[in-house]
Formats: C-alpha cells, structure tokens, sequence
C-alpha cells in the first residue's frame, strides 16, 4: 500500500425498502419505520411457502429509468443503474472529471439474476426456446449490475464484482480501498446490489430455517439481538459510494462525508451457513481494519452490526466484538427496519455508518424489546442516540464465513 493516501467518500446513492434515496431511506430509519411487508407474488399461496414476507423496494426502479432500458436489465442491475446514478451525482462528477483509466467500478451481489433465471426457465417450459430473451445471460450472471454501471461510467481502471454471499457489499468497498491506496485508481465507484425476492430463493432460505416466520406482524419480524428473534426477513435494493483519493477530491473541490480509514477481511473456515461460535475469524477482521486504519480499539464508538436476527449469528457477532474492539461502544443493528438485502447489505448499512459519522447520531435497532443477555452489548433501542463519533465500524458477514469490517472516521 502506498503511503500518505487517504480514501475520501464523496458520493452516496442508494434504494432501499426505505426509500427510494440515501436521504429519505435514512430519515424513515431514523423515524423507526419498517421496509417488511407481506408479499404479494401468486407463488407465495401457489408453494404454501412458509414465509410470506418481505423488506421489499418502496420505489420500483421500473419507475424511475426508462421502459427500454428497465426490459433489458435484471431487477439487481436496475437497482445498481438507479444507486450509482444517484451517488455519482451526489459526486459532482461529469464526463470530464476523472479520466477514465483512473475509475474503477465494484459492484458485488450475492445471488445475480435470479429473478431473469426463473423468469426466462419459466418460458422456455411454457412457451418454448424462441420466447428466451437473447439477453438472458447477460441479465442473470452475477457481474452484470458491476458491467452495466462500468459500461455506463466507461471506467477503465477495472471493473469487478465480488461474489460473497451477504458481504459482498463490503467487499467491493473494501477492494475499492484497496484500488485507491494500491495507486490504481483514483475514483472507485463502490458497492452491493440484490433483487432476489423469488420463489427458489425463499423456498431455500425456508428450508434451511434461516428467516422469520412471523407473518402475522410483518413490521415486527426483523429483531436483531431480541429474545423473540426467529431468523431474517429477505430484503431487495442497492447501495453505492465513491471512493476517491483524497487529494484528487479535494482538488475538485468535492464535498467529503467521511473517511474510509481501514477495511480488514477474513475467513472462518468453519461452516457453509453458520458462523464461528468464537467469532474468531470475524474479530480478525474487525481488528485488521482498526490497524490499517491507525485506530485504537478505544477510539471506535460505535459498530454498525451485521446482526440479521438469527440466534446464533446475533450472539457469534457480539462475542467478536467484545474481542477485537471490547465492550464501550454502542452498537446498533439496521437490519430491524431495513431487513437483510444480502449482496447490498454491507454497501447500506456503509453508508448508515457514514452518516452516523456525519450528523452525530446512531439509529435506533427496531424491535429490540429484550436484549438477549448473551449479548450484554449496549445496543441502542427505542429512538436513537445522538454522539460524537471519532471512528465507526460496520461489520459485514457471508455464507462460507467471508468477514468484512470497514472502518470510518470523520472527514
């Protein structure tokens, strides 16, 4: 890595279950409301699926692009297209403000084109091969959200999409760290995008008793940390940031939320599903991004959680807290209102951490009514709490035990 380089974040974007931007997704958030609501697709009554909720988009991205575009992209690269848009904006930048062969785009999602996958098999069944699209390939593979937003940005510098199940998100901010410091790039286009909200992907989940089964009180299903809770609520949307060289900012005159100090990656290699009771591997990287940050553990604040309302993972986080960080900062899960968007998680809640940063305040965990006393963190709950924050983490976790921690201070 070379020396005296800082990574600045400049531009934000994002479509949630929340809100159709960053701004209005982080108000609802901090206003305690819920993105769950029951699904209404016919194969939820159709395979008497057992979980018949959803955190589902409040803006459909069908909505905002164009007719011609939305029909040839899959439901993950349309979200991508719409956030990128949004932050590259926020950025400031034109055709003329970076040359092309210093931007990079990272875009990771854990799933790719599930929905075209069951759409497009569907009507080869049904109707036969000519009704295939010819674009079905470039709509389902999992590069596509990053190929689509590097086609559009003409970055030249690379263009890559981590594949690492719920932490992808992270993993392209984390690789897009790498870029900038590494003296590749100067401007990374950096984030998660997933839209997988179909039936396979349910009934998988399902089988494997990974989500919540509260149907009755969709608002309340997603709680992280609660006694009462009973697995995750499958989420949909995107999140982005640009990354860019602090100089090269601040030579433009960009606008600078905050700073990416330190990423830190690990794997458990311990499970396919479940994660490392010890948290060990996950206290690695949390740890690893407080050195390749220059941040003491006693600096850190606040830790934006990964926790998804599962039993074991809830628990397995807190422990690796306590280990890399101890037990002074206070912690909040963003998932109780967002639900999990799997490959975007990481890249919203990054950005959740950032305006932590920014305006002093940590969002509240909804639906933390009983703290688990195996967690024995403080875990903000009811409304959030305002707090200056020196430096934050955001904690990012994945199926086949992949660990990202990203570390932020202020601008």
């Amino acid at each position: 890595m070379s020396s005296g380089i800082e990574v600045v974040i400049t531009g934000l974007g994002a479509t949630t279950p929340l809100g159709g931007d960053v701004t209005s997704t982080w108000d609802a958030l901090l206003a305690g409301k819920s993105g769950v609501s029951p699904m209404t697709h016919d194969w939820v009554e159709k395979y008497d699926l057992p979980v018949k909720i959803a955190s589902q988009l409040v803006v459909d991205p069908t909505e905002v692009l164009p007719r011609v575009e939305a029909r040839r992209l899959d439901r993950s690269e349309q979200v991508a297209v719409v956030a990128s848009r949004q932050a590259w904006q926020d950025a400031g930048h034109d055709d003329d403000t970076v040359d092309r062969q210093r931007l990079a785009v990272i875009i990771g999602t854990g799933i790719g084109g599930a929905i075209t996958l069951l759409t497009q098999d569907d009507l080869l069944e049904q109707q036969g091969l000519r009704k295939v699209s010819p674009l079905t390939v470039p709509m389902l593979m999992p590069n596509g959200p990053a190929a689509h937003v590097g086609l559009e940005l003409k970055a030249q510098a690379g263009v890559h999409a981590p594949v690492s199940a719920c932490a992808s998100g992270a993993e392209a901010i984390a690789w897009g760290y790498r870029m900038i410091m590494s003296g590749e790039a100067d401007v990374v286009v950096a984030g998660g995008a997933e839209a997988c909200i179909t039936a396979i992907p349910v009934a998988g989940f399902s089988q494997a008793r990974t989500m919540s089964t509260r149907n009755d009180e969709p608002e309340k299903a997603s709680r992280p940390f609660d006694t009462a809770r009973d697995g995750f609520v499958l989420g949909e949307g995107a999140g982005i940031m640009v990354l860019e060289r602090r100089e090269f900012a601040e030579a433009r005159g960009a606008k600078i939320y905050g700073r990416l100090a330190g990423i830190g990656t690990s794997a458990d290699g311990y499970h396919i599903t479940a994660p490392d009771p010890e948290g060990v591997g996950q206290s690695r990287a949390i740890a690893a991004s407080l050195r390749s940050g220059g941040i003491d553990p006693s600096d850190v604040g606040h830790v934006n959680c990964h926790a998804t309302s599962t039993p074991v993972g809830d628990v397995a986080e807190t422990v690796a807290i306590r280990k890399a960080i101890g037990d002074h900062p206070v912690l909040t899960a963003p998932k109780g209102a967002l639900g999990h968007l799997l490959g975007a998680a990481g890249a919203v809640e990054a950005i959740v951490t950032v305006l932590s940063i920014r305006d002093g305040i940590v969002p509240q965990t909804l639906n933390l009514e009983n703290l688990d006393p195996a967690v024995s963190l403080d875990v903000v709950a009811g409304e959030p709490r305002k707090i200056k924050l020196d430096a934050a983490v955001n904690d990012s976790f994945g199926f086949g035990g992949h660990n990202v921690a990203l570390a932020f201070t202020p601008a």
